[in-house]
């Protein structure tokens, strides 16, 4: 699904917030997916919003598109009500699935998209080569691959010039050439004063590309910040060696080790007195090649969305 609105007024360089959700709460029933978050997005930021299945990230998006309203609290896009600026045309979004006619090829369903909101053939066209998609613009969007149809998702995202952008899972289907060369166009477009915000479970895009990572677990945000802020929470380094034949049990009684895992001939021991637990295994044990390296964002993401088993699911 592809969701736009016709233009009418532009929010870049403006000092206002592009998105600002105050003390928000939303719930249906018993059930309580959103729970307080307090979030505030500067214009032209990139913004990577985590969290794992049911942590309240679609709810958020709905909110911030005006498909459902906070139980409790503000959603401001642009310091407008969400469903205000998308009759603005300040917002668009793609999504995973839907919003797509097969029996179109991809040129006409780019150009009808663009007739609709008001644009010419070379705004169109300009689309389909930011999208990088113009190569296939006479093939049916039915025999398209999963990673070409959400291309032209994104360009037709892209025909009202929104200054918010929601991706959802935008690179699904795309090979690893497809990738970078979307991302690139993505960081081009935030350049220009955009904002993206996206949600990916390849979280080395968020590494790369976003200015800041939202860790959301349970309907709250455990974490926001850089990438290399968001890593440094979850204290603690990894040791890595070499040890033919260890036994997990007794890794796992090494002073200063939290966690310990094998694979193959190689341990992998994480705590925070790595300098420890590496002086142990050189003096102690006939392990070799040791490394000591921080985590990375698919570890911290794991340690900081993790359930405590104390907790009541709401």
């Amino acid at each position: 699904m592809t969701l736009t609105a016709s233009p009418d007024m532009t929010a870049r360089g403006t000092a206002e917030p592009a998105v600002d959700l105050d003390g928000v709460v939303k719930r249906f029933g018993a059930v309580t997916a959103v729970d307080g978050i307090d979030l505030r997005i500067r214009p032209g930021e990139v913004v990577a919003l985590l969290g794992p299945n049911g942590a309240g990230k679609t709810t958020t998006v709905d909110m911030l598109l005006g498909l459902a309203q906070p139980t409790e609290g503000t959603v401001k896009v642009y310091g407008r009500k969400p469903h205000d600026a998308v009759a603005l045309g300040l917002v668009s979004a793609v999504m995973q699935t839907g919003g797509l006619l097969k029996d179109y090829t991809v040129e006409e369903t780019v150009r009808l998209t663009a007739v609709l909101f008001g644009r010419d053939e070379k705004t169109a066209a300009e689309a389909l080569e930011r999208a990088g998609i113009a190569d296939i613009g006479k093939r049916l969007v039915g025999k398209c691959s999963g990673g070409q149809q959400q291309r032209l998702r994104f360009a037709m995202a892209l025909l009202p010039d929104p200054e918010l952008l929601i991706l959802d899972e935008p690179t699904t289907g795309m090979d690893v050439g497809g990738r970078h060369d979307f991302w690139q166009a993505i960081r081009r477009d935030a350049a220009g004063g955009r904002t993206v915000i996206f949600a990916t479970h390849y979280l080395e895009e968020a590494d790369s590309y976003a200015d800041r990572v939202v860790f959301v677990r349970r309907g709250r945000i455990v974490a926001d910040g850089t990438a290399a802020e968001v890593k440094a929470l979850a204290s603690g380094r990894t040791v890595r060696a070499t040890l033919p034949g260890a036994v997990l049990t007794e890794l796992q009684s090494i002073a200063g080790v939290d966690t310990a895992e094998v694979r193959g001939d190689s341990i992998y021991l994480h705590g925070k007195d790595t300098d420890g637990i590496a002086r142990y295994l050189l003096n102690e044990t006939t392990a070799r090649d040791l490394e000591i390296t921080s985590r990375n964002l698919e570890e911290a993401f794991l340690t900081l969305t993790a359930d405590d088993a104390s907790e009541e699911p709401k």
